[in-house]
């Protein structure tokens, strides 16, 4: 009886409040990392039909590592860097919607006052000022379509013109690639709208938060990437690695990004391109005839960006 009275006392001071057990019989629940008693390869098979391949291996990883803290002290979590807590918190949480107590793991992080953090507008600009030059991106990309081979420098180039993510623009080349060589491209390029349809393959594509529907680029250049070889995250590292050039394809997305706002496109309109919408909205947006004049403005400044590559 004592410790049941005991057991969600709080602790008073001039901090937030936190629950500390101080049971004398405190419940113990399941240990998902003892042998036998949690099933880490369905678990590994789950996420991989949910997220991106590289985002279900941290996920996993974390997961996997961490899985105690889906019953135990989430304060321990402080001690960790901002992005490392998001990165352990994102993995906690999609290990409880497999266990089906999403509920309650969002109950606990409220009760320890954990709340999910994204990087200030602050943190971004230093973050561009610091490390994401445009001069640079654009000298970087430079280098890549002088060092890599005809597939890879072509890779680049179609990360920079698409402004998708990395993992997106790997599945979206190699998927024009084995499509052209089949000669079923038009099951993914719609000729008339100068697109690549995204979505009608939302097995790779559409994966709930990250998102990609479409993306304007010329037929002459969809023509290019169709006659190369596909390419692979890891063929890329290596590449990069033997010449000493280091990975800015994450930072070719928000180059996108910035150029587009700079040429005349609204937010709104690049965060429909990004996949940075609902499905509902991409729906009322992409059939209807206003989409033809947001292509036009588009490819205009894509055709721009061919002037990297002189």
């Amino acid at each position: 009886m004592v410790g049941h009275l005991l057991d969600v006392q709080r602790v008073v001071g001039s901090s937030p409040a936190r629950p500390t057990t101080l049971s004398l019989f405190p419940k113990r629940e399941p240990v998902l990392r003892e042998k036998g008693l949690f099933d880490w390869v369905a678990f590994r098979r789950w996420i991989k039909s949910k997220y991106a391949k590289s985002y279900s291996a941290t996920v996993y990883c974390y997961a996997k590592k961490f899985n105690e803290l889906l019953y135990g002290n989430l304060a321990e979590l402080e001690c960790f860097s901002r992005s490392k807590r998001g990165a352990i918190l994102r993995a906690l949480s999609a290990l409880s919607r497999y266990l089906g107590v999403h509920q309650q793991f969002k109950q606990r992080m409220k009760d320890y006052g954990m709340k999910w953090e994204s990087q200030s507008s602050f943190d971004s600009f230093l973050r561009i000022i610091n490390n994401k030059d445009s001069e640079d991106v654009t000298e970087w990309v430079k280098q890549c379509q002088q060092a890599f081979d005809e597939s890879y420098a072509t890779f680049v180039e179609f990360a920079l013109l698409s402004g998708i993510r990395k993992g997106e623009a790997i599945e979206a080349f190699n998927l024009i690639v084995k499509l052209g060589r089949a000669g079923r491209l038009s099951e993914y390029y719609n000729e008339e709208l100068e697109s690549l349809e995204h979505f009608r393959y939302p097995e790779k594509f559409i994966r709930g938060t990250k998102n990609v529907f479409f993306s304007f680029l010329p037929k002459s250049f969809i023509d290019r990437i169709s006659k190369c070889q596909t390419i692979s995250a890891s063929g890329y590292k290596r590449r990069a690695k033997k010449v000493g050039l280091p990975s800015r394809i994450k930072d070719l997305r928000e180059y996108f990004a910035t150029y587009m706002l700079n040429h005349g496109l609204l937010k709104e309109e690049i965060d429909l391109i990004q996949g940075r919408i609902g499905k509902s909205l991409f729906m009322k947006h992409y059939f209807s005839p206003a989409i033809k004049d947001l292509k036009n403005r588009t490819l205009n400044a894509v055709q721009e960006f061919s002037e990297i590559d002189a």
